[in-house]
């Protein structure tokens, strides 16, 4: 047992020492770029102070940036979402620290951008190469784990489906099928496995399974219900002797409050000004493509239930709900103007929710406001559906930046009661950032399934319990 937790601690460290390196070549080379070509401008030998202090700054929001897009998640990211995650990062972080250096000297021509695409170049250079031999170097250190899934019905084990995509990782050897409510039946079937995923068990069958996956250092991935994701922003009482948790409605801090509403105001006005002339833009192609209106207004819901009209460029034909019938859109919607296809594509028809975060119907984070006859439908087979009006509606969210377009209800339910309940202002800062990565990624935009209504999905039958 000594002999595999060093194996095991001495491969960590490896990896841990590939992420450092990564980290400091990163950083050196981005100091080094300063005290080469903007010398002019932070001095090191007669101002040094400066020139570490831009340094220092370039070096948090590097970390803060590689946190926001998972950039070292080695373990469970492909090469070229590593890659990707590192080269959104550096562009940011070069494209942040020119603007610093011009607001520093308030001076466009003395500051050369130059040197810092150069910088970006040789960095994608070395994340490409770094992205590939560390994914290529875990790989090699640690074995593919064999796995088991225990799950209820046909529905919990779809919603484990994504294990498969991380083949390299997992290797999927059984899944149990609305397993019998006995723990010692399942310890056998436990014991042997590297790793145990968990959906859809009652909580006591569950939890016994995480006691046995502990006890024989197995390791669980357990799919959270409701109740569950309510309990972790729980509140540990501590005036009795005994451990005590309180749970409640949300109410923000008056502090995060504040500060929440004063990012909006500011961040929605500075938007405002730069997206300016891609919404110009925007509205003259949608306006002359079938001379309809520019926006399209929708009634949706936000905080306690209140209904408002939210703003978007219109990108469908004027007539495409004329049934009645309050539907998604689908992957291959024909309501979808070849417009409206390319605005969609780059998110531009959502600008103007700007306007609505300004007036403050929504905020930049929280979840994304629902239509009231399909939050209707929803709340028939969800009945905790309404726990997400707990806070304002928002632009992004987790369900957002992790989820997709078509992920379905409880799902997203589940994710958007996540966020309340860590809301804070770094979560918020850390959404909006990796907000960014998702808009070029097309599957984050995948419509529901043609004939769908809602994102409730079909789910397909079948009488497989096990399988081996």
């Amino acid at each position: 047992m000594k002999r595999i937790k060093m194996r095991r601690a001495t491969k960590s460290m490896i990896i841990r020492l590939g992420k450092l390196f990564h980290f400091v070549l990163s950083t050196g080379l981005f100091a080094l770029t300063v005290g080469l070509f903007y010398d002019n401008m932070y001095p090191i030998e007669t101002d040094g102070k400066r020139y570490l202090l831009v340094v220092g700054v370039y070096c948090v929001l590097g970390l803060a940036l590689r946190r926001a897009y998972n950039a070292y998640d080695v373990e469970i990211s492909s090469g070229g979402m590593l890659f990707y995650s590192m080269t959104l990062t550096h562009i940011i972080a070069n494209a942040s620290m020119y603007l610093v250096f011009v607001l520093d000297f308030w001076n466009f021509s003395t500051v050369s951008v130059l040197p810092l695409l150069g910088l970006t170049a040789v960095q994608f250079l070395i994340d490409f190469i770094w992205s590939y031999s560390i994914h290529s170097l875990y790989h090699k250190l640690n074995k593919v784990e064999k796995t088991l899934i225990i799950c209820g019905d046909d529905r919990d084990f779809k919603s484990l489906q994504e294990i498969y995509k991380l083949e390299k990782h997992f290797s999927v050897e059984r899944i149990i099928k609305n397993p019998p409510d006995d723990i010692e039946l399942l310890k056998k079937e436990i014991v042997g496995y590297d790793t145990i995923f968990v959906a859809g068990l009652s909580a006591s069958l569950r939890n016994g399974i995480v006691k046995v996956c502990v006890e024989h250092n197995v390791s669980c991935y357990v799919a959270p219900c409701v109740g569950d994701i309510i309990m972790m922003g729980a509140e540990h009482i501590e005036q009795f002797s005994n451990p005590i948790f309180f749970a409640g409605r949300k109410r923000l801090k008056f502090e995060y409050a504040f500060i929440k509403r004063f990012l909006d105001i500011t961040i929605s006005l500075f938007g405002l000004i730069v997206t300016s002339p891609f919404m110009l833009i925007t509205a003259l192609a949608v306006k002359l493509y079938d001379k309809g209106p520019v926006l399209y207004k929708q009634v949706r819901l936000t905080k306690n239930g209140r209904e408002f009209e939210i703003l978007k460029f219109r990108s469908m034909r004027t007539n495409a709900e004329s049934d009645g019938v309050a539907r998604l859109a689908s992957s291959n919607d024909d309501r979808i103007t070849p417009v409206g296809k390319i605005i969609r594509a780059c998110r531009l028809d959502e600008l103007p929710q700007l306007f609505n975060i300004l007036k403050g119907d929504m905020s930049f984070v929280g979840p994304r406001p629902e239509r009231p006859e399909i939050a209707e439908q929803y709340c028939k087979e969800l009945h905790s559906f309404p726990l997400r009006l707990q806070v304002r509606a928002g632009l992004t969210g987790l369900a957002q930046v992790y989820g997709k377009y078509n992920t379905e209800p409880y799902d997203k339910l589940r994710m958007d009661l996540m966020y309340i309940n860590k809301m804070s202002v770094a979560t918020d800062l850390k959404l909006i950032l990796a907000t960014i990565k998702i808009l070029f990624m097309k599957e984050s935009t995948s419509g529901v399934t043609e004939g769908q209504v809602t994102a409730f999905a079909e789910t397909e039958k079948t009488d497989v319990i096990e399988q081996k």
